[in-house]
């Protein structure tokens, strides 16, 4: 049986643990999965001023390098930015596909804060704020709910977001730089949300659009279908590595 390493790279705001389901129906179908936290998330303690784009790059590079074969990337709303940057380092001889779901898929030069700007119908964007010091980043608590996962039970989001924390700001200002030939060359796939009440499912298609995406597939969720509807996305994920992987 052909398997791929899927290294799953976390949303804003949360941490690995939020790729759990998804993680354990991709190992149960004989894959590998790498779920790191990113520098300031999860179990990690890294002070959120201290963070740049580079250490979330530098962390998802640490797994790419460790991987015996190229692996998939898998980036789920601002990861993927992050996954285009490794890609970019990486090249198609350690990366053979890059997944965006409900993500941020940007040219060279884009960044998070750019994207968002002028940016309607998103109930995150329009309670999203800067802490006072400006070193994180915050959705209002009363709105999180709608603008992530409403999709998903109350009772099992509060229960989730004892695990958020303040999102690192500087990421979100930074650019993307892919200037070379090596992110141009990897596949890329799209995972949109038809439901997203972040990333409006507008703003995703126009994304994949531009973003030349091989294929884009679609799930009826929120911004979070990694907690709403995992069956379904690590289907998809199956889908995605047979094509990578024709049978021979």
């Amino acid at each position: 049986m052909s398997q791929s390493t899927f290294i799953l790279v976390h949303a804003a705001w949360l941490g690995a643990w939020a790729w759990h389901d998804v993680a354990q129906i991709l190992v149960e179908q004989g894959h590998s999965v790498v779920v790191p936290d990113l520098p300031g998330h999860g179990g990690d303690n890294t002070p959120a001023g201290d963070i740049h784009l580079k250490d979330y790059v530098d962390r998802i590079m640490l797994e790419v390098d460790r991987s015996d074969g190229p692996v998939v990337l898998v980036g789920h709303s601002f990861a993927g930015i992050v996954i285009s940057q490794v890609a970019e380092i990486a090249g198609p001889e350690k990366v053979k596909g890059l997944v965006y779901v409900a993500a941020f898929l940007l040219p060279d030069g884009g960044s998070f804060i750019d994207a968002v700007s002028g940016v309607t119908d998103s109930v995150a964007v329009e309670h999203f704020y800067l802490s006072g010091d400006e070193t994180t980043a915050h959705v209002a608590e009363e709105k999180m709910h709608e603008a992530f996962a409403q999709d998903v039970p109350q009772e099992a989001f509060i229960a989730a977001s004892q695990f958020f924390v303040p999102e690192p700001a500087a990421p979100l200002m930074e650019k993307l730089s892919l200037t070379g030939e090596n992110y141009r060359v990897v596949p890329r796939y799209y995972i949109e949300a038809t439901e997203d009440k972040a990333v409006p499912i507008t703003a995703q298609r126009a994304m994949a659009s531009a973003g030349n995406v091989r294929r884009t597939f679609s799930l009826n969720t929120g911004h979070c279908p990694n907690f709403s509807q995992p069956g379904k996305l690590a289907e998809y994920l199956q889908e995605i590595h047979g094509e990578l992987n024709p049978a021979r």
